[in-house]
């Protein structure tokens, strides 16, 4: 999967959010939020694509926290983000 081509992760007074990059069709009918672990995921993968075992591996890298739980919220992030949208394949 990826994420599609012309979302924008922005950081507005503490908090990070994602828009459109101006230059393509996206309807934002609805503000989508991240907190700061997702905007690290999200930073991580821009670009490129990724699995749920990627996202799984860069959470276990950076925080305290095991396996299982690191994949179940690493599932948990990318329906999330394909329910709003945000991924492409």
């Amino acid at each position: 999967m990826k994420i599609c081509e012309g979302m924008v992760l922005r950081s507005l007074a503490g908090c990070f959010i994602v828009t459109g990059d101006g230059r393509s069709p996206v309807d934002f009918s609805k503000v989508i939020s991240l907190n700061e672990t997702a905007a690290y995921l999200w930073n991580e993968v821009k670009d490129k694509e990724f699995t749920v075992d990627d996202l799984t591996a860069l959470l276990t890298a950076r925080y305290e926290v095991d396996e299982a739980t690191a994949k179940a919220d690493a599932q948990k992030l990318t329906d999330t983000w394909r329910e709003a949208g945000l991924l492409e394949g």
